[in-house]
C-alpha cells in the first residue's frame, strides 16, 4: 500500500501542541584515557548540538510533515529559552505564552555521547509545581480562543508539571464544544490524572500496563495486549487507542478490540529517542486531516523507523519518510 497521499494533505492541518517544552543539549566526543582523579572517562568534546525535546519535538515533527503548528508550554526567556524558542521559531513554529510568571528555568537535557554511545544524560529542571501554565484567571479564555483555531490539540505529558488536571479539564471541556476537533494525549500514568473519552490515546507498552491497572508479565510470558486495550477502554474510554510496542510495532484499538497490529518497519535503530513524539504527531496531523486511525496508524509507524535510525532526539523529515513509503514494501496483517 502506497501511503505517499495521506502526506500531501498534512499541510492543510493547524494543530497545536500543549506539554513540557525541553532544550535537548549534546555533547559530541571522544574518549582516549581514564581520569586519573578517579576511575571516570576523560571526555574530549568535539561539538555542541540543540534541538528541540519534549512537547517541543513533537511540534517540530508537526512542521516537518507540513503542518501548520502551534505550542503553548513553560518557556522562560533565559539562555536555554531563547535559544529553544529560536529553534522552534526558524520552523515556524508558533510559540504562544501562557502569560504567567515563570517560577523555574527551562527544562535541559544534557547527554554526553561518545562515538555513538550515550554516556550519561543531565537533567536541568526546577521542582513540578512551578512549571504549571494555567494559574493565569485569563487561561481559559486564551485557550479556548488558541484551540478554536485549530483542528486538533496534542497533550504531550512528560511529568515535568505543565499538564495539569486543572488543564486537562479546561481542554476537555473547551472541546466538548468544538465536535470536529481532535484532542490526542501521549500519558504518563503515574501522574494519575484523568482524560476519560479524549480522541486518541498513546501509550506505549508498559505506560499502557500502568493505565490498564496490570502487572508486567513474567518473563517468557505473552504481553497481555488483548486484556489491556479492554480495560483502558473500560477506564478511559477513548475513541481510538494506539499502543506503541516498541519491536513489536502497534497495535490499533477501538471499543476495547484489538482491530489491527502493525509490525515495526525500523529499518535499523540507533536511538529510540523522540520516537513515541514523531508517532503521536503523525497520527494526529493525519487523522485530522481525514485519514482513518488505521491508515494514520500505518504512517505514524513508517515515520517512527525513520527517526529511529538517526542518533539522538530527531523528528521526522518528510521528504525522507516520502522516500521510505515509496521504496519500503510494507505488510499489514488484521487481527
Amino acid at each position: 500500500m502506497n501511503l505517499t497521499y495521506l502526506l500531501k494533505n498534512l499541510n492543510t492541518v493547524k494543530v497545536m501542541v500543549i506539554g513540557d517544552m525541553m532544550l535537548d543539549h549534546y555533547v559530541w566526543g571522544n574518549v582516549t584515557r581514564i581520569s586519573p582523579e578517579a576511575p571516570v572517562p576523560v571526555v574530549h568534546v568535539a561539538d555542541d548540538s540543540y534541538t528541540a525535546g519534549g512537547a517541543a519535538n513533537v511540534a517540530l515533527n508537526l512542521t516537518n510533515l507540513g503542518v501548520e503548528t502551534h505550542i503553548i508550554g513553560h518557556c522562560v526567556k533565559d539562555d536555554a529559552g531563547e535559544r529553544l524558542l529560536k529553534i522552534l521559531a526558524d520552523k515556524n513554529v508558533n510559540y504562544i505564552s501562557p502569560e504567567v510568571l515563570f517560577q523555574s528555568p527551562t527544562i535541559v537535557k544534557t547527554r554526553v555521547v561518545i562515538q555513538s554511545q550515550q554516556l550519561c544524560r543531565i537533567d536541568r529542571e526546577g521542582q513540578r509545581e512551578f512549571y504549571a501554565i494555567d494559574s493565569s484567571p485569563d487561561f481559559e479564555k486564551m485557550l479556548g480562543t488558541a484551540m478554536s483555531e485549530v483542528d486538533a490539540v496534542i497533550v504531550s505529558d512528560y511529568a515535568k508539571g505543565v499538564i495539569t488536571q486543572s488543564l486537562l479539564d479546561s481542554v476537555l471541556k473547551i472541546a466538548n464544544s468544538m465536535p470536529n476537533l481532535l484532542v490526542a494525549v501521549d500519558p504518563k500514568p503515574a501522574r494519575r490524572l484523568s482524560f476519560s473519552g479524549v480522541g486518541l490515546l498513546t501509550p506505549n507498552r508498559n505506560e499502557a500496563l500502568e493505565l490498564a491497572e496490570l502487572p508486567a508479565p513474567a518473563i517468557g510470558e505473552k504481553y497481555p495486549l488483548d486484556e489491556v486495550c479492554r480495560r483502558i477502554h473500560e477506564i478511559y474510554n477513548p475513541e481510538t487507542l494506539i499502543v506503541t510496542l516498541g519491536a513489536d510495532g502497534m497495535a490499533i484499538s477501538e471499543k476495547g478490540e484489538v482491530i489491527e497490529h502493525l509490525p515495526t518497519v525500523a529499518r535499523q535503530i540507533f536511538d529510540v529517542s523522540g520516537a513515541g513524539d514523531t508517532v503521536i504527531a503523525t497520527l494526529t496531523a493525519a487523522m485530522a486531516a481525514g485519514a482513518s486511525a488505521a491508515e494514520a496508524a500505518r504512517l505514524a509507524n513508517a515515520a517512527a523507523g525513520c527517526v529511529v535510525a538517526h542518533l539522538g532526539t530527531a523528528p521526522v523529515l518528510a521528504d525522507e519518510l516520502e522516500d521510505w513509503l515509496l521504496k519500503a514494501d510494507l505488510t499489514y496483517h488484521t487481527i
